[in-house]
């Protein structure tokens, strides 16, 4: 299956490497490099890359390239669902997976490695069970081991890993019992010149914090529950009575899981929060010129919140000069990225940014016009609709707090100017 991992930083260096079965050379990753070099973004770079003898199988997060090497065929939706739990796994463990964080938990991280994959095959790849096995570090835990020798690795089996349901300590106790639910939607879009709209999509999940006492069994129902046009479980779901009734029956992980993913395809109407206002044109002599506006759309009510445009600009253009009435703006002249954070948009007051392009002086003047990038979040909005019914929980006498938060975010949202 997976017979090596190797985490590459944002300037291409191979800053850590992990081998299960046997050592394949550090030289393997050029062929990464080759598509990196390739893609016109790191976005871009193609998932699984065919090399003669190995398959290189790779996801970014957080600015960091996790690139597993296998040398039989293999489904590439497993290996790059493992490399995400991998991530999940750090981030849960340390607060964040940065390159500075992996250098200074080295220990731990090669711990946890071995015991999410044994033999190139994944084992254990809970949060919860995988703390049973690997005591999370503090700065206690590692003094005591640095004067006795000790390692993180306990010396007993987690009880979830021999029981039906591995994914959840038993004993679990806690003081105040509570469940909290964020329910988060990303909205991928793209938008013509005219403002009509020749794709849209979301990408939404269920994010839980469960902090349950014993061994409950919870049931989450949807007021709208057909709007799914593709869903992803984590294993603690009950799929047969998902497909039967539309609900989510579940004995949940103790502490923080991704309980759903869904997908809401273009068949859909999605709704675009958001308008653009756009005027890009450059010429021949006397530079170009920029006028942006932008207004909230179908917001519900719900205000556009940390709205950034970010403009690739031709290789031509040399400088911006223009005039914001909100937010700030930055032009990039290495990269001629123009960035635009203008924060909040107020109905009342819609955002301008407006000015002259300088544009070099010989080369011709550029056939296309750059698209727009935009990010933006609505809170306590899911734009397809989707709304959380009740939670009820089974098994347990306690009432629970329980609670759930929606948010609405910008995925790969683009205007084309």
């Amino acid at each position: 299956m997976i017979h090596s991992l190797f985490i590459i930083n944002s300037s291409g260096d191979v800053f850590m490497e992990k081998h299960w079965k046997s050592v394949i050379p550090r030289s393997i990753c050029d062929y990464f490099f080759d598509a990196q070099r390739k893609a016109s973004g790191n976005e871009d770079i193609p998932p699984v890359i065919t090399t003669p003898h190995h398959y290189l199988i790779s996801v970014l997060r957080n600015n960091l390239f996790f690139v597993a090497v296998c040398m039989t065929e293999v489904p590439p939706l497993f290996v790059i669902e493992f490399l995400h739990r991998v991530v999940d796994t750090f981030e849960d463990y340390f607060g964040e997976c940065t390159e500075s964080i992996i250098k200074e938990h080295y220990v731990v991280v090669y711990e946890l490695l071995d015991e999410m994959l044994d033999n190139g095959f994944p084992l254990a790849t809970e949060s919860n069970i995988l703390k049973e096995l690997i005591k999370p570090p503090n700065i206690l835990r590692t003094i005591a081991n640095t004067v006795t020798g000790k390692s993180n690795v306990s010396a007993t089996l987690p009880t979830g890993q021999l029981s039906n349901v591995p994914w959840r300590r038993s004993g679990v106790r806690y003081t105040n019992n509570e469940a909290y639910f964020d329910v988060t939607e990303e909205v991928d879009a793209i938008i013509d010149k005219s403002g009509a709209t020749v794709a849209a999509e979301i990408q939404g999940y269920i994010d839980c914090c469960v902090k349950l006492t014993g061994m409950p069994d919870l049931t989450l129902t949807f007021i709208n529950p057909r709007l799914f046009d593709d869903v992803s479980f984590h294993p603690c779901v009950r799929l047969k009575r998902w497909e039967s009734e539309r609900v989510l029956s579940f004995i949940p992980p103790d502490g923080n899981c991704r309980l759903l993913s869904y997908h809401i395809g273009s068949q859909s109407v999605v709704a675009i929060p958001i308008y653009i206002r756009h005027n890009i044109s450059f010429r021949d002599v006397g530079g170009g010129r920029l006028d942006i506006t932008v207004g909230p759309k179908q917001t519900m009510g719900r205000v556009v919140e940390g709205v950034v445009l970010e403009v690739p600009m031709p290789k031509c253009v040399l400088n911006c000069n223009l005039t914001v009435t909100q937010g700030k703006y930055t032009f990039e002249p290495v990269t001629k990225v123009l960035r635009w954070d203008l924060g909040r948009i107020e109905p009342t007051k819609l955002p301008n940014i407006r000015g002259n392009i300088s544009v070099q002086s010989g080369p011709p003047v550029t056939e296309s016009n750059p698209t727009i990038n935009v990010q933006f979040t609505i809170t306590q909005l899911a734009l397809s609709g989707l709304k959380v019914n009740r939670l009820d929980i089974y098994g347990e006498k306690y009432k629970p707090f329980k609670g759930v938060k929606y948010i609405t975010k910008a995925g790969r949202f683009q205007i084309r100017t």
